[in-house]
């Protein structure tokens, strides 16, 4: 008799993110029985911020979001996929994975992590709170300063949020952020940037500065305090019925004027790596891939709460 193939993964702590994982892993091991794979979470802030060297070492699967892919690629941290996995498969995945979400995880030529589930900032509203204020979901910047002066707006303030709000703008302004190696973008247009977010948060209390999107998102559906959201990483789960005790409605992205081309954030979601320490290159690409397809997106993966970036989902 084989021995059983263990592997362990680390994703990152929300019912958008770890409960998916589970469910994936153990239908993959109903129909795999000589395979065990173990799914372990850290928080939010630990996924955006611990290095990805510290997981590498204990886990065969880690969750990554792509702004890790060239710090994995420097310090050789995962596999890359493309050799491991048939170039037919991986056109498909690339061809079916909404955006750039496929794309976010390649970097000097190679394939770090299989994307699983999609985000960008956008903006969330509560229906009800919208109704009794009699008004409906702002379309342009104005019309949120407007919202926020009357108390009912909020965005997550949380400095990593708080940032990629900014790079949104200062792209909106023209600019192509980061274009240059030595700035994010030329002065002027950083500080209209700064002076926008400041006109729109002025209104609103000093708290959501430490505020993440998903700590918005239970304050919003837990409580009355906020009934609009300007732009903050979606969290699908919360326009879910019985998820929460009030539900959320997700839309489009402001303009900066009537008419004006609408707002583009900044890419989010997440892809599952295979660290270069995984002992099992055959289970471990097979089981990613497993997660990533378009039947399991649209069936196990989003009924056990997933965000998925394929299209059939």
């Amino acid at each position: 008799m084989s021995s059983t193939v263990h592997l362990t993964g680390i994703a990152w702590d929300h019912s958008r993110a770890f409960p998916p994982l589970v469910a994936t892993a153990q239908r993959y091991e109903e129909t795999h029985p000589g395979v065990r794979i173990h799914w372990q979470k850290r928080t939010l802030d630990e996924f955006g911020h611990t290095p990805i060297d510290e997981f590498a070492q204990k886990f065969d699967l880690i969750v990554i979001d792509h702004p890790w892919a060239g710090f994995c690629f420097e310090k050789n941290l995962v596999h890359d996929l493309k050799p491991l996995v048939s170039a037919a498969t991986l056109a498909e995945l690339e061809k079916n994975s909404i955006g750039q979400t496929f794309n976010s995880y390649c970097y000097e030529g190679k394939l770090l992590a299989l994307p699983i589930d999609a985000a960008t900032p956008a903006p969330s509203w509560r229906p009800d709170l919208l109704k009794r204020a009699g008004v409906q979901p702002p379309q342009t910047w104005a019309e949120a300063v407007a919202l926020a002066q009357r108390k009912l707006a909020v965005i997550p303030g949380f400095n990593a949020d708080l940032f990629l709000h900014f790079v949104m703008l200062v792209k909106a302004l023209g600019a192509e952020p980061c274009a240059d190696r030595e700035k994010i973008a030329p002065r002027e247009t950083m500080h209209q940037a700064v002076e926008m977010l400041r006109e729109l948060t002025a209104p609103m209390p000093r708290e959501i500065f430490g505020m993440n999107p998903i700590q918005v998102a239970e304050r919003m559906t837990t409580t009355d305090d906020f009934a609009w959201n300007a732009f903050a990483y979606t969290y699908n789960n919360y326009a879910r019925p019985g998820f929460a005790p009030k539900q959320l409605r997700f839309g489009n992205l402001l303009s900066l004027k009537p008419g004006g081309v609408r707002l583009r954030s900044v890419l989010g979601g997440t892809g599952i790596a295979i660290s270069a320490n995984c002992k099992n290159i055959v289970a471990a690409p097979d089981y990613a891939l497993f997660t990533a397809s378009g039947h399991i997106q649209k069936t196990i993966y989003v009924h056990a709460g997933g965000q998925p970036s394929h299209r059939a989902a």
